[in-house]
């Protein structure tokens, strides 16, 4: 083989490789969102078994002093510090649950000092929670009980949480500042348009779907969709329509 024919050769493999990486890289994009969709199919109807043992929706979060801060949160019960303590209440509804509570196409942090995982879960609505230094069950605010939901199928339970800067709030929030916090508190709480321009969400119900329309939120401002990295992450919908059960 000659030098001339050599290059040829390799330009020729260079070309393939530069029109088969693209489709390659979509391949391994796709079977991660199918994964991530996968695993909160999973969650939700772990969520749902726990509901029918207890006839509540697991804790979204809240806190207890029982000599030291402990957070129990629906994922990981952590010391303040962020110490793992133990599982959270889905573990014990979900086979391989190390691998389901984590999207595939999630690798940056959490707002919170624990293990991350990229997902959060409806407290403004489902979940409920409390608030720092307000310890104990009697200072939670709780979420709508499974009698109630009336409109399983249009409300999110389980999605890819997202606030920007690569950091994944675990707590979804509904954009209409319902529960009491913040604006900047409630844009944190948004979704995570990670797939390709889709969001996976998963649904009181039990199904899952992908939404490809991050909304702003009817009270947005400039700064805070600046903050919330707009439409990287944004919301389901721009009132709490998607969010409530009722």
């Amino acid at each position: 083989m000659t030098m001339v024919e050599l290059l040829i050769v390799i330009g020729v493999i260079a070309l393939l490789i530069g029109l088969l990486a693209p489709g390659l890289w979509g391949v391994r994009s796709a079977g991660r969102a199918m994964q991530c969709s996968a695993n909160l199919r999973q969650m939700a109807i772990a969520a749902q078994g726990y509901a029918a043992i207890y006839d509540a929706f697991p804790a979204g979060i809240r806190y207890e002093n029982d000599g030291g801060v402990t957070i129990i949160a629906w994922d990981w019960v952590t010391t303040f510090s962020g110490q793992v303590i133990s599982p959270g209440p889905l573990w014990a509804f979900t086979d391989n649950p190390g691998e389901v509570q984590q999207c595939p196409s999630f690798h940056g942090v959490t707002n919170f000092a624990d293990q991350f995982t990229g997902y959060n879960y409806n407290t403004t609505y489902i979940g409920g929670e409390g608030t720092p230094g307000n310890w104990g069950w009697e200072k939670f605010r709780p979420g709508v009980g499974p009698g109630v939901c009336r409109r399983g199928a249009e409300t999110a339970f389980f999605g890819d949480g997202g606030v920007g800067g690569g950091i994944a709030n675990k707590l979804m929030r509904a954009p209409m500042n319902s529960e009491g916090w913040g604006l900047s508190v409630v844009y944190a709480g948004g979704q995570a348009f990670r797939h390709g321009g889709f969001t996976n969400v998963a649904y009181v119900d039990g199904h899952v779907d992908a939404v490809d329309r991050p909304q702003p939120g009817a009270l947005a401002t400039p700064d805070l969709l600046r903050t919330m990295k707009f439409p990287a992450n944004g919301f389901l919908s721009n009132d709490d329509n998607a969010y409530d059960p009722r």
